[in-house]
């Protein structure tokens, strides 16, 4: 059987179309760009979407434009106070031309690595070991600036550099271990004793409360001890006002009769006592002379109705 020429043709062409076809369209996705090189000359990032290309004379690399991160391994450096120390960090880029960092630099993964090298051990050189340990911020900034000014002629933004672990020298380990554990030793001992002060002071305070409020409770019993003083004296006083005052209303209906009677009865129980020298007083004296004019008056007054 005999394959006549148009049949040829058509299946030469098919497979033509099979081959050629797909090396002349491509697709770009968004985050994309396609830089093209037509016959080694470079005519620009194209994308995204459909990319028509002419076979065998354009030739397309493809360029991510997303943000990636390069991985650096731990780098050795020596600090300024001459102390060996591993670090490693994380390199985060943007490429921001796709022709620049196709035609600028042949690798920028490798080149962009021993960049990071360099410039790390350059800027550890200026630190010493504390501020190496204790400013990973500040080298962070440092690291990000320096390589960017590196980079940027090739096209790629370095938008943040993360240092992930700096191990210092065996001997500086043991020292910062012992420093460690001296300052938790530290913390406990003023932990203690700041309890220890708040329990003192609770107890000082609870004991001047406990004083304060026994002084309270003294003064008010020592108030109320002069309150039923005061009332007692009152009533006592009040008690001796009425019975001066019963006295007095009594003693304003007695004669001279009566009291001549009474002083006779204290003259009395004056002679009834062991004493031999009696002091009288002038007013007595004149009593006296009262007295026996009564008395003779009384006398000569039965004697003249005798002998009536």
């Amino acid at each position: 059987m005999e394959i006549s020429g148009p049949l040829i043709a058509l299946g030469v062409v098919a497979i033509l179309a099979v081959i050629v076809i797909p090396s002349m369209l491509k697709i770009v996705r968004d985050y994309q760009r396609l830089v093209v090189f037509r016959l080694g000359k470079c005519i620009g990032a194209k994308g995204p979407g459909i990319v028509l290309l002419i076979p065998f004379v354009d030739r397309a690399i493809a360029v991510d434009l997303r943000e990636l991160y390069l991985d650096i391994p731990h780098q050795s450096a020596i600090t300024e106070d001459n102390a060996t120390i591993s670090i490693d960090f994380i390199v985060f880029y943007k490429v921001i031309d796709p022709v620049m960092s196709v035609i600028e630099v042949e690798f920028f993964a490798g080149a962009a690595q021993n960049i990071a090298a360099t410039t790390l051990r350059s800027v550890v050189g200026d630190m010493s070991l504390d501020d190496v340990l204790a400013k990973r911020e500040q080298m962070n900034e440092i690291l990000r600036v320096k390589l960017d000014e590196v980079t940027e002629r090739w096209g790629v933004k370095v938008t943040n550099v993360e240092i992930r672990e700096i191990i210092p020298p065996p001997m500086v380990q043991e020292a910062m271990t012992r420093q460690m554990s001296a300052e938790r030793t530290r913390r406990a001992v003023v932990t203690e004793a700041e309890g220890s002060k708040q329990a003192a002071i609770t107890v000082a305070e609870g004991n001047k409360q406990s004083a304060i409020l026994n002084a309270e409770g003294n003064k008010q019993a020592a108030i109320l001890a002069a309150e039923g003083t005061r009332e007692a004296q009152i009533l006592q006083a009040e008690g001796f006002a009425l019975a001066l005052a019963r006295i007095f209303d009594t003693a304003k209906g007695i004669d001279a009769n009566t009291m001549s009677l009474q002083y006779l009865e204290a003259l009395k129980e004056l002679g009834a006592g062991e004493s031999t020298k009696f002091v009288i007083p002038m007013e007595f004296a004149s009593l006296l002379t009262g007295i026996t004019g009564q008395a003779n008056r009384s006398f000569g007054g039965g004697a003249a109705e005798g002998p009536a």
